[in-house]
């Protein structure tokens, strides 16, 4: 601001100071509204805040890049619509479904059976077309890319170090970790991701990215704790380097591979955003917007093994390694080594960025924070995408806030019921997508 233009307006009269003023005020207020946004946000990720509207306006806060619908967009066919279950069973007591509903902020719930949709609802800021942040749903698109890139000859092997694709963390906690071990959150990187503690590595990441930090850097910044591959750990950075690791292999930004391997031989109906930091790179480990019906899509896709209306878009290999856990710390039922660190979902099996519920049958999710879940029974021919901004989420580490294994309980339910309902000689198997 010149003294030139204090000089003049120190001759106006105090109601005309006072309205230039509060223009000027409302200008530089509007200019950096994104970044007032974000320090706003931070403190009250977690805190018990409603968060619907910021899961649904997410470009208004954070800097994103947009990922175009497909050229040639695939809807899904839509069978008769069925009700979900009025009740559901978690821990000896029924429950009831609306208010559990209400209880987890739900803004979507959409079924599939065998490909078509036979349910969906939306709520409060949710909306067919409504993008929503899926968090750590997006883990899972990373995985696939991963492994697309290796199917291409883009990366040899899944172990190679990270660090002979991404030389910037050469030196760093992750020089030795393998791209296995980062897929299944078993970098020994020395983490800790509690939601509920202020000082935890991930609301110290929340901050940081707040104020404009580079992820690169974040990820640079950690320590070695543990050997690599003896522990599971759930580390939000271990995805965030594989995303550096899609990037550097292919030669292509995080985004743009998505968009030509996944977003558009599947047929997504609407953009999709991701969000990046000031150096352009994307939240591999948890920016990503979609809508429901384009989350499903990748649900359905690994429903029917890497199979898209008869396309392999992602190897049939990969998706059968990512959803059988090959270690005793990985399986289904919180088994642990001695001196095992404790940590986030360590009672629920993990593979290649997915969690899986059980192995035979297998049953599988992708999953993010606030309660949002693509949620996959192949048996059944069941998919389910929960869209949610439980504002419980975090407040304290525990399930009844979380209320993540009750919704795995109720997603059960859902599918035990969608299934039941569909007569026999009404249900198809195959690979419709």
């Amino acid at each position: 601001m010149s003294l030139g233009f204090l000089v003049s307006i120190a001759h106006l009269p105090l109601s005309a100071i006072i309205s230039v003023t509060a223009a000027l005020l409302a200008l530089v207020a509007w200019r950096y509204r994104s970044t007032i946004l974000r320090i706003r946000l931070a403190p009250t990720l977690f805190s018990g805040a409603r968060q619907d509207w910021t899961f649904s306006h997410i470009t208004e806060i954070f800097p994103t890049v947009e990922i175009p619908a497909a050229k040639h967009r695939t809807p899904f066919p839509e069978a008769a619509y069925q009700d979900l279950p009025e009740t559901f069973d978690y821990e000896g007591q029924t429950w009831d479904t609306d208010a559990f509903l209400e209880d987890t902020d739900t803004a979507a719930m959409l079924v599939l059976k065998n490909g078509e949709i036979v349910h969906e609802t939306y709520a409060g800021a949710g909306g067919r077309t409504q993008d929503w942040l899926s968090w750590s749903v997006a883990k899972s698109f990373v995985s696939a890319l991963v492994g697309i890139a290796i199917e291409e000859g883009h990366i040899h092997s899944i172990y190679d170090p990270v660090t002979d694709h991404v030389p910037a963390l050469k030196g760093s906690a992750y020089d030795g970790v393998t791209i296995k071990q980062a897929l299944q959150m078993c970098s020994g990187v020395s983490w800790n991701e509690d939601y509920s503690d202020w000082k935890s590595d991930i609301n110290r990441f929340a901050r940081t990215f707040a104020l404009g930090g580079s992820l690169t850097d974040f990820a640079r910044s950690l320590a070695p704790a543990r050997k690599p591959g003896m522990y599971r750990l759930y580390n939000s950075i271990d995805t965030q380097v594989l995303g550096m690791l899609v990037a550097a292999s292919t030669g292509k930004s995080l985004a743009a591979y998505m968009q030509e391997k996944l977003w558009e031989p599947l047929g997504a109906e609407s953009p999709a955003r991701w969000i990046v930091d000031k150096d352009g790179v994307e939240m591999a480990f948890g920016g990503l917007t979609a809508t429901a019906r384009d989350y499903a899509k990748l649900g359905e896709l690994y429903r029917n093994r890497g199979n898209w209306h008869g396309r392999q878009v992602v190897p049939e290999a990969w998706v059968d390694k990512s959803l059988a856990p090959d270690m005793p710390h990985l399986m289904p039922g919180g088994f642990a080594l001695p001196d095992a660190p404790s940590g986030y979902g360590q009672s629920l099996g993990y593979g290649f960025q997915w969690w899986v519920l059980s192995t035979a049958p297998l049953e599988f999710c992708a999953m993010g924070v606030y309660n949002e879940f693509i949620y996959v029974d192949p048996g059944r021919g069941i998919t389910i995408v929960k869209l949610s901004s439980n504002r419980d989420y975090g407040v304290k580490p525990d399930e009844e806030h979380a209320k993540e294994l009750k919704t795995i309980e109720f997603l059960r339910a859902v599918a035990r019921s969608i299934s039941d309902a569909i007569p026999e000689a009404e249900q198809r198997t195959g690979t419709e997508g």
